[in-house]
């Protein structure tokens, strides 16, 4: 498996597109539609974030064991895995078949509940919400039952992206999300001046998403791997979901917590503040999260080797690419934080919005993202080694982090600086230090580090 500096900027192409494909959307709609309608889309956003915890964990997991697979390993591990040298690398397409039975098992169930969560309790919490809306809710709806339809099938195919990134196929991947998301770009701006509202972001996304997946499916299974799974029995799909299972639960936990923390404040401050409010607070924390995923490229990219390297015992380059990634992570976010903050408002002036952001709320929202975003990032570094200690922290952070909003928002008049403030206060509590140090600490990362890697070739190219 090589990961290099092609594949990084493929996966900064692609998350350029996945991410401006929104970002670039959002002038228009801001133009487009009304402050209500932009509340509900970011109702939607923060739901279709939602829907993807039902996955437990599990797709990281799958993404991992398939890299064990593709480096040679005989079985999988509830914990830990196996060494194995280069020359002794064989893949065992036994294993790999009751994978893939496992994954596509454990994706047509959830799937399932979510098309049932999402058509009873979606509904009655939409029409909920509704219930004070002025404009064309006839729209709303068929959004919403498209947005349904959409996300089934979306998590229902998940397991490609697994499949892709396991395999190292990092560039193929990315390819595949561009193509997805420029014509999901293009869809939804013809549909968005057609008239169809949130319809059109809804319509174009079910499109982008089947292209995505058709094509996935073309790329990894080449007749060559069709060909030798067909020939060979499949290893027991419990067995395989046996071994995934504990650490996929602990970071489906773990992913409940992380959500609860940053994306819960939009469900409770739609309890209590108006649509035109959650609006402004929406769209400045889908920007400041698009932000964040830029940043987290030039780890998150690493990861699959980084599991690799595990495998190899090579900590000295797990150390290089982690110090690298984290700095390259948070300059990114410092930059762009300063830029929003500084500009923001003057770019929303010159599109004719009538939604606008509130700057100290931007400060207060950077600050919990920059926390966010190391803790983030340094938990997947441990769970590269098959180990993931953080379930019960999250989740209690997460609980803490609701109960602190519905303070805020019921007892105070702080409204929007409330929801923006209650993440970065209870992350500070624990989870916010705790993962970095552990991190610093196994790989004896130290601050020379981060200027030893200044002084360096900052695009050398990581090799097994």
């Amino acid at each position: 498996m090589k990961i290099n500096r092609i594949d990084v900027i493929w996966n900064y192409t692609a998350t350029f597109f996945k991410i401006s494909s929104s970002l670039l959307l959002i002038p228009f709609i801001l133009h487009k539609l009304s402050s209500e309608d932009v509340g509900i889309w970011t109702i939607f956003s923060s739901i279709s974030s939602l829907v993807f915890l039902v996955d437990f964990g599990f797709n990281s997991s799958f993404s991992r064991n398939v890299t064990y697979i593709f480096s040679g390993v005989s079985t999988l591990k509830k914990d830990g895995h196996e060494i194995s040298l280069e020359n002794e690398k064989e893949i065992s397409f036994e294993l790999l078949k009751g994978l893939l039975e496992a994954m596509r098992w454990f994706y047509s169930r959830i799937s399932a509940l979510i098309f049932v969560a999402l058509s009873i309790i979606g509904t009655l919490y939409l029409v909920n919400i509704l219930s004070h809306y002025q404009g064309n809710k006839i729209n709303i709806y068929t959004a919403w039952f498209l947005f349904i339809s959409i996300n089934t099938y979306n998590l229902y195919t998940l397991y490609y992206d697994a499949l892709l990134e396991g395999k190292g196929l990092i560039r193929i991947s990315k390819k595949i999300t561009i193509l997805g998301h420029v014509i999901y770009l293009l869809v939804a701006l013809i549909f968005i001046y057609c008239g169809y509202g949130l319809a059109a972001l809804v319509g174009a996304q079910f499109l982008s998403v089947i292209i995505i997946r058709t094509i996935s499916n073309k790329k990894f299974f080449t007749p060559e791997i069709i060909n030798k799974l067909d020939n060979v029995n499949s290893a027991n799909k419990k067995e395989i979901l046996k071994a995934i299972y504990p650490n996929a639960m602990k970071y489906g936990v773990t992913s409940i917590g992380g959500f609860l923390i940053q994306k819960s404040s939009i469900f409770i401050g739609s309890l209590f503040l108006p649509l035109s409010s959650i609006a402004s607070f929406g769209i400045a924390k889908q920007i400041l999260d698009s932000t964040v995923g830029i940043a987290n490229i030039a780890l998150i990219t690493f990861l699959p080797q980084i599991s690799r390297l595990r495998i190899l015992g090579n900590n000295q380059m797990i150390k290089f690419i982690c110090v690298r990634g984290l700095l390259i992570a948070n300059l990114t976010l410092i930059i762009g934080s300063i830029i929003i903050i500084s500009y923001g408002n003057f770019f929303l002036h010159i599109i004719k919005s009538n939604t606008f952001f509130n700057q100290n709320v931007i400060l207060i929202m950077a600050i919990s993202s920059f926390i966010s975003l190391n803790s983030g990032l340094c938990g997947a570094i441990i769970s590269t080694k098959n180990y993931i200690p953080f379930m019960k922290p999250s989740l209690i952070s997460g609980i803490c982090t609701i109960l602190l909003l519905i303070v805020l928002s019921k007892f105070t008049n702080l409204g929007l600086v409330g929801m923006a403030m209650a993440p970065g206060v209870i992350d500070l509590c624990y989870q916010g230090w705790k993962w970095p140090l552990v991190v610093f600490k196994d790989l004896d990362i130290k601050f020379k580090d981060f200027i030893g890697v200044l002084k360096r070739n900052m695009n050398n190219t990581y090799i097994d």
